[in-house]
């Protein structure tokens, strides 16, 4: 903490020191323009493919004849890409961010050459698991290349853009996925994605030195080799836990056999090896770092725990088609970039927890909003007007959260915040798609008779989003 943040008994990040650090010319000046343009590429490549694989999929699991094993075509990515994420903050730790920037977008691209080459569903399965592993090495990587490259004034705003790079693909990606899928092949879904991430490979290595200065620059971690071959276990321990408690509550019934015993025992092992990974407190909301990450959990767990069956509400209950059911979808993530972009003003430098919070009762509220447009049988379109909302809280918080998590640590364990950071996030979409998905499974009925199955569902998922206005309350020291 800085000798004027203790003055003012303010943690580093909260207080207004935004302002004080020089912008070189912004984002997109001469500094920064070509790092800020590879870092937005890649989010919005891997956000691309995320989108579009969920329109390309039907096909592919009927040409692999796959259908009943559908739903792990996107487990075993989450799985692996948790996995990613723990050992990316190991690495950058100990090498600084280039090599595992680097080796998680070859990873990456190499998984979707592989998907696209597959004639059976195994090495399509493989693919999936190889582009989630280089997904969570570069997504870690690129936020402690953030937090070392760029002056604190300008990462709220880096963060924005990553934000935003969301939402274009979550606009066109399933249009252009089906229109690809019909027009040529479904395998270039897969392909088209390798292009640029080898651009965006080739400017980060032309940047090599700039990046590799700003790690020389940061002092040794505070984790010890021990600490390190720990978190590297217990990662491989909680990306192994999360795979069979996916397994196990895919297709649950109220009974017991092996799935119901085997997502009991993946479920245990999360929450015995999560602890463990994540700051001290992170479960019981202590003050700081701990409440950033719960926020963080929290956010994504009650968010894509409800999207994931909107559309599948909106065909089966209200006859919408899926095109038009992926529309309402879009809509909805406009509110995303527009809570993005509002938490990147300057005006905000000092206040991003009570953003946190914002973020929360705006997400809580539009769930609500979900929850009575369905209960109601209204209009079906309406759906997207409370998705928007619940989009506008995700931005506020989610952004405001990744500047907090590298302003209130050190710069020599950005790798490690930064990894705590993406398996908060990780691990709260596996736990809200595993929980509603296991509610839906077992209070499902028959398409057309489901409205009370997703009201629970959705109940609960807004229940969590309130959880955040707790936590970010909890983010301020003092």
């Amino acid at each position: 903490m800085s000798a004027r943040g203790q003055a003012q008994g303010q943690a580093p990040g909260i207080a207004g020191t935004d302002a004080e650090s020089p912008e070189h010319g912004g984002l997109f000046g001469p500094e920064y323009a070509a790092l800020t343009l590879a870092i937005v590429s890649l989010i919005s490549v891997i956000a691309f493919e995320s989108m579009a694989v969920s329109t390309a999929m039907p096909e592919v699991a009927v040409e692999l004849d796959a259908v009943r094993s559908y739903g792990l075509a996107f487990s075993v990515m989450l799985t692996t890409q948790l996995l990613g994420i723990v050992l990316a903050g190991v690495w950058c730790d100990r090498a600084g961010s280039l090599p595992s920037l680097l080796t998680g977008q070859v990873l990456f691209a190499v998984g979707c050459g592989i998907c696209g080459a597959s004639t059976e569903f195994a090495p399509f399965l493989l693919g999936r698991a190889v582009a989630g592993l280089g997904a969570g090495l570069t997504f870690v990587a690129g936020f402690v290349l953030i937090g070392r490259t760029y002056p604190e004034a300008l990462r709220p705003r880096v963060f924005s853009a990553i934000s935003a790079a969301w939402v274009l693909p979550s606009l066109i990606g399933p249009a252009l996925a089906g229109w690809v899928t019909s027009t040529w092949s479904w395998r270039w879904v897969f392909w088209i994605v390798i292009v640029p991430v080898a651009l965006a490979l080739v400017v980060l290595l032309v940047r090599r030195g700039q990046i590799r200065a700003a790690d020389a620059g940061v002092e040794a971690s505070s984790r010890d080799h021990h600490s390190h071959v720990r978190a590297a276990w217990l990662g491989l321990g909680i990306a192994v836990s999360a795979g069979v408690m996916q397994w196990g509550t895919h297709e649950l019934e109220l009974t017991w056999s092996t799935k119901t015993v085997a997502a009991l025992v993946g479920l245990l092992g999360v929450f015995i090896c999560a602890p463990r990974l994540l700051p001290a407190g992170t479960f019981t909301m202590r003050r700081g770092l701990s409440s950033v990450m719960l926020s963080r959990f929290f956010l994504p767990c009650a968010f894509f725990g409800t999207i994931t069956y909107i559309p599948l509400m909106l065909t089966g209950e209200r006859g919408l088609t899926l095109a038009q059911a992926g529309l309402v979808l879009a809509i909805g993530s406009i509110g995303w970039s527009v809570g993005s972009w509002v938490q990147g003003r300057d005006r905000f430098a000092g206040r991003r927890d009570r953003l946190v919070s914002l973020g929360g009762g705006a997400l809580a509220t539009g769930l609500l909003g979900v929850v009575v447009v369905t209960w109601a049988g209204w209009w079906p379109w309406w759906v997207a007007a409370p998705l928007a909302v619940a989009g506008l809280g995700m931005g506020l918080g989610t952004a405001s959260l990744s500047v907090l998590a590298l302003s209130l640590t050190a710069p020599a364990d950005h790798g490690s915040a930064s990894s705590n950071l993406q398996l908060s996030d990780v691990l709260g979409s596996v736990i809200g798609i595993a929980g509603t998905g296991a509610v839906f499974a077992a209070l499902h009925t028959r398409a057309g008779e489901d409205v009370p199955a997703f009201v629970a569902m959705w109940l609960g998922t807004a229940a969590i989003a309130t959880m955040v206005i707790v936590a970010g309350r909890r983010i301020r020291s003092t």
